[in-house]
């Protein structure tokens, strides 16, 4: 079967190396010139099961009323008038509840677990490099409430098998001596040993390699204007490379555009709760070896990743709902900056940060659309939000089931809009 692959970030590639080896034919179609070159191309590098607890929970309404007014806050809110954004805004509260919250920390580990064993079967079967580090994820905190309140989803996820360890400072700086500058405002931190880091953009190149030697095609700097439909089956892709307009035509069609699957959606009455949420990220070169840290971070209070790849340090966080512009807003990068050099002052060369800005496909509920919908032959593998890079090689061979009409190995609950 041709299947044709809408998207080449990290999520659209995985979902191509893992039909190419059920034996599909396969094509991918991006607008960009390589692979990884929007969302994975500096996201924060992290492969974190540990990272289930979703934005939308008991304490998250009271949170965003008061960082309305704050330029720097974790989570901005920018009211627009734009119906999808009202719309995923009022899903979003109500996912809010301990119920709904628990069910979607049960989603969200279920696929981050089974996609981290099938990271690890690509990476030996492909040899994929890239920068990657099996050191776990420490989780800090320096707010005490923070540290208490993370304990309901903590034990959650301990209950589903995700070994997220709750420990006190002392250990923390055992496992990783970077954090000692702050040793006397940590109040606390978990460690999930089984986690791991790594440059998403580099892994998704380096396996889009890996897939065009494998036969996969890859149409690249082709924007995708509209599907072509009749009833309830997709007849083909319409497109355009250099001005010049083509129809795709596959068997199959999967949608992973990230963001920018629900504006396609819409234009055949598919109706996806996808709403960017734009995350920024610093990279810097490290600067004292003995002050850099090994063991990916997490500084929970601030809502920042920390990763190491290779001789660069990745801070990423923060999200902004304030629709598709990826324009820079200094104050947020400045807050980062700020904050990565206030705990590890030596680790890096903060002067030297490089800013970037990117959109996640943010569902309501963190959790992401798979599976297959109301059209006969269209898949969809988007909406991952933050956990994109996580939860990209389960989320993909899980597709590459559904397609052949096979039960997927995991316990998730998959998308039939």
């Amino acid at each position: 079967m041709h299947v044709l692959v809408l998207g080449a970030g990290v999520v659209g590639v995985t979902t191509a190396w893992f039909l190419q080896k059920q034996g599909h034919r396969v094509t991918v179609v991006d607008r960009q010139n390589q692979a990884g070159s929007e969302t994975s191309y500096a996201n924060g590098g992290q492969i974190s099961v540990s990272h289930a607890q979703p934005w939308a929970n008991p304490s998250a309404p009271l949170k965003i009323l008061k960082w309305l007014t704050q330029p720097e806050a974790p989570l901005l809110f920018r009211p627009r008038l734009d119906p999808a954004q009202w719309r995923w805004a009022m899903a979003f509260l109500a996912q809010c509840t301990s119920g709904r919250a628990a069910h979607n920390i049960r989603q969200i580990v279920n696929l981050g677990t089974y996609s981290r064993s099938q990271l690890r079967a690509l990476r030996k079967e492909a040899g994929v490099e890239y920068d990657q580090l099996e050191k776990g994820i420490l989780h800090f905190y320096t707010s005490p409430s923070e540290f208490r309140a993370a304990m309901g989803p903590t034990r959650i996820m301990q209950d589903l098998g995700c070994d997220r360890q709750v420990i006190d400072a002392d250990r923390a700086i055992e496992l990783e001596p970077a954090l000692k500058p702050v040793r006397h405002r940590i109040a606390g931190a978990t460690y999930t040993s089984e986690d791991e880091s790594g440059d998403a953009r580099k892994f998704t190149r380096n396996l889009a390699q890996r897939c065009a030697e494998a036969g996969v095609e890859f149409r690249y700097g082709t924007e995708i204007l509209a599907f072509e439909q009749a009833s309830e089956r997709i007849l083909g892709v319409q497109t355009v490379t250099d001005g010049h307009h083509e129809t795709l035509r596959a068997d199959a069609y999967v949608l992973s555009l990230g963001s920018y699957s629900a504006i396609l959606a819409r234009r055949i009455g598919l109706s996806l709760n996808i709403y960017p949420a734009k995350g920024y990220s610093i990279t810097v070169p490290v600067k004292n070896e003995a002050a850099a840290f090994k063991v990916s971070l997490t500084d929970d209070e601030y809502k920042l990743v920390f990763s190491r790849l290779g001789d660069r340090l990745r801070v990423a966080g923060t999200a902004e709902l304030s629709g598709y512009s990826r324009q820079l807003n200094f104050t947020r990068c400045r807050a980062i900056v700020r904050r990565a050099a206030e705990i590890m002052p030596e680790a890096g060369h903060w002067d030297q940060a490089e800013f970037w800005t990117g959109l996640r496909p943010a569902t309501p509920s963190n959790v992401p659309y798979i599976g297959k919908s109301h059209f006969a032959n269209l898949y969809l593998n988007t909406g991952h939000g933050t956990l994109g890079w996580t939860h990209s090689c389960g989320s993909a061979a899980a597709l590459a089931d559904i397609i052949d009409g096979r039960k997927p190995e995991v316990d998730f609950t998959f998308s039939g809009v």
